[in-house]
């Protein structure tokens, strides 16, 4: 007489049925969770750990890459089967964080930064090779800079744009640095990698990154990170001043201010 076999399932087992009940969800279903892994994740995933993280077959994951690298959406790091998010997909993402709901609570905290400190505020994030303008709140005093939302500025001469390469993690920020042109703005500007890694490096340690006339002569900024619930730096609270108003120490004495509304903003980011 045959005894039905007890105990322990067979190794992989579990790992199978979840495979086949992800294999069961749409195209669409499956497609987002691959760009929800790789956008998830601080730099290019591997194919082989992205079918790990959406519990699919690699052969499947690999046919799902071909199409969303068609479209724009990811990107494969250098030729190899490492991906990151493409140009679309970043494009997406800017949208959805200019037009979510939450914007308006954003700017409401921009509002109450600008009244306290009394220059212009602004929320910038990481696009591509640029910083770009999300929001912004205009000083009333008449000496100041026009930058509305959607501009973009340069990553190695801004204040927002040195926090970001400062957090971002090394193999992705050596990446931008090796294709970032690093072109004089004003005489103050850091254009060698060296110097600007050490400026980098001491701004990582620190929390918070300066402009000391680096992008436009007689314009000094300092801005702080932006975080979201794993702490990933997502975003950058910035202030500005013509130097003839602000002096760079007495903006560097705004830090915790910056700090505070980075907080309640990184606040409408958590899931």
């Amino acid at each position: 007489m045959l005894q039905r076999r007890t105990g322990t399932p067979r190794r992989g087992a579990a790992t199978q049925r979840t495979i086949a009940g992800q294999q069961s969800r749409p195209v669409l279903t499956r497609a987002l969770a691959v760009i929800e892994a790789i956008a998830g994740v601080k730099q290019p995933v591997a194919l082989v750990d992205l079918a790990r993280r959406v519990a699919l077959p690699p052969a499947t994951v690999y046919r799902l890459c071909q199409r969303l690298e068609e479209d724009g959406y990811i990107v494969r790091e250098g030729g190899s089967r490492r991906y990151a998010p493409g140009a679309r997909l970043m494009r997406l993402g800017i949208a959805i964080m200019r037009a979510g709901g939450a914007s308006s609570v954003r700017h409401d905290v921009l509002k109450a930064l600008v009244e306290r400190i009394g220059e212009t505020c602004n929320l910038t994030m990481l696009a591509g090779s640029d910083v770009l303008y999300l929001d912004r709140v205009e000083t009333r005093w008449p000496l100041r800079l026009s930058l509305e939302p959607g501009s973009r500025v340069p990553l190695h001469c801004t204040a927002s744009g040195k926090l970001f390469l400062a957090f971002l993690p090394k193999p992705a920020r050596n990446t931008l640095l090796d294709a970032l042109p690093m072109p004089a703005h004003t005489p103050r500007s850091l254009t060698d990698r060296l110097s600007l890694e050490r400026d980098l490096n001491r701004i990582a340690r620190r929390g918070y990154s300066t402009d000391d006339e680096e992008f436009l002569a007689g314009l000094i900024a300092v801005a702080v990170p932006v975080t979201d619930s794993s702490g990933t730096v997502i975003a950058a609270v910035a202030c500005h001043a013509p130097v003839a108003r602000l002096n760079l120490k007495s903006a560097v004495a705004a830090v915790p201010l910056l700090t505070a509304a980075a907080a309640k903003i990184s606040a409408t980011f958590v899931e």
